[in-house]
């Protein structure tokens, strides 16, 4: 086995989450209401069950079962929340890792949180960053206002979720060069590469085959980070 390391297939992150299982203030039992603004982001079903609601601006809003075995992804844009009817756990496939970790998901809280960055960086953080051992208290506090935020959303009708959208935007512009930045050294760099394989497999010039290697991870590097919808256990995808 090869003491090199290659990033995941298409340099996505993957992760494994227990969805939380108390309930926010409406009464639903799960996580926190969030937005990529450049990941599509999917899930493979493990076990328990329960369901994603959604938020986009074709579709409105719906709710799409989870049971094990089922496979769910959505764009970037989509508004979506965890439901746990018992036990759900799931194996996160993210678009661009990295991005998510930097700042990609915006969590929807009220219009004016949003517009403020400190308060949205204070509202949204997590003691010791959300580490394992951390209080789970406040990544409760912090969903249960994203949904108050989200109940909003979905009687607001197209307009209230633009307004977010372009909300969400504005409080993450700040950040696109440094995103840009690990896309171009992960995703990028990936898809660059098979373009580089196939001139090579064009010109006759095999020999990136005989530099394969075969990797592999036994088991999380981090078990019960906190998320937003729930418990992470998370794995290293990247160089």
């Amino acid at each position: 086995m090869s003491d090199r390391f290659a990033a995941l297939p298409g340099g996505i992150g993957v992760s494994r989450l227990r969805v939380y299982d108390t309930a926010a203030p409406d009464g639903v039992v799960g996580g926190t209401p969030h937005v990529h603004l450049c990941c599509t982001e999917g899930y493979v079903v493990t076990g328990g069950e329960g369901a994603v609601q959604t938020l986009t601006s074709a579709d409105g809003f719906s709710e799409t079962p989870l049971r094990p075995g089922a496979v769910v992804w959505f764009e970037p844009g989509t508004v979506h929340r965890l439901v746990n009817g018992g036990g759900l756990t799931i194996v996160v496939l993210m678009q661009n890792s990295g991005l998510p970790e930097a700042g990609d998901a915006v969590l929807t809280f009220p219009p004016e949180v949003l517009a403020d960055p400190a308060a949205y960086a204070a509202t949204a953080a997590l003691p010791d960053g959300g580490a394992p051992g951390a209080d789970v208290r406040a990544a409760y506090r912090r969903r249960d206002l994203a949904v108050t935020g989200f109940a909003a959303l979905r009687t607001g009708g197209p307009a209230a979720l633009a307004a977010f959208h372009d909300a969400a935007l504005a409080l993450r512009r700040p950040l696109l060069d440094r995103w840009r930045q690990r896309w171009a050294a992960g995703a990028a760099r990936a898809a660059a590469g098979t373009g580089d394989q196939l001139d090579a497999l064009d010109r006759g010039d095999a020999g990136h085959l005989g530099d394969a290697g075969v990797y592999a991870v036994g088991e999380p590097v981090e078990r019960g980070r906190l998320g937003m919808c729930g418990l992470l256990d998370t794995y290293p995808t990247s160089a």
